[in-house]
């Protein structure tokens, strides 16, 4: 049986709740990862920590924006409140941009000094528990989160979807560096391996940037999307 299209209203409600669901993940995440690496000393872990620090501001920025997009026109906004997603976008962005700059002024900074510490056995397994345990929440929240997007043409939930799933590929690296450095020893490694999730949230920041941008400017569609516009008209 197919399934009936939702109206504005449970749409809308939809939205809001799925916004939330991502607001209290990422603040049961942010905490695990903070705890652990700060006790183990791991950059590594701080530093997807910081990512999903800027994962949790940007959840409740989307969580704010749909809440505000979904009010009707008023006297001072003929064409509603849609636009607020794209500026949520927008500033999810810098703040993935800033988070990406702190990652690499800690790295730098350890891998200049030479001083690398062993880590405690067990505190590094508790690092490498809590990176599988943040890969799987992010992954299944992700993909909720997409699904809705997609169903409400949301870009704020979209953006927020992109940002766990990008969690979840720097966690998966994150979880696989410290395996290796309990191989191996190589504590060295884990700065290296902050320097790799830098690179990769700065890709997700620059691409949520165009996208954000382009909206706000009210760019014209790709010539393939008007093309099969005009051949559904």
């Amino acid at each position: 049986m197919m399934q009936q299209p939702l109206d504005k209203m449970n749409l809308d409600r939809l939205k809001e709740n799925t916004a939330r669901l991502s607001v209290i993940s990422n603040t049961l995440l942010v905490v695990m990862k903070f705890v652990v690496g700060i006790a183990l000393g791991s950059v590594s872990i701080i530093s997807e920590a910081i990512h999903s620090s800027m994962d949790l501001v940007a959840s409740a920025i989307a969580f704010f924006s749909v809440r505000k997009s979904s009010e009707p026109p008023d006297a001072a906004h003929s064409y509603g409140h849609g636009k607020f997603e794209d500026i949520s976008g927008l500033i999810e962005a810098l703040l993935i941009f800033g988070a990406a700059a702190i990652i690499i002024y800690e790295a730098s900074g350890n891998l200049l000094s030479g001083h690398h510490e062993p880590f405690p056995p067990g505190l590094l397994l508790a690092g490498i528990a809590v990176m599988g345990v943040s890969a799987l929440v992010n992954w299944y929240v992700s993909s909720r989160l997409m699904t809705v997007a997609k169903m409400s043409e949301s870009i704020a939930l979209e953006s927020d979807a992109w940002h766990l799933r990008t969690d979840v590929y720097t966690s998966l690296g994150v979880l696989a560096g410290l395996v290796l450095i309990h191989l191996t020893g190589l504590v060295f490694l884990d700065s290296l391996i902050a320097l790799g999730v830098a690179v990769v949230i700065i890709r997700a920041a620059y691409d949520l940037t165009r996208r954000s941008f382009a909206d706000l400017i009210d760019q014209c569609l790709p010539d393939a999307d008007e093309t099969r516009i005009r051949s559904i008209i």
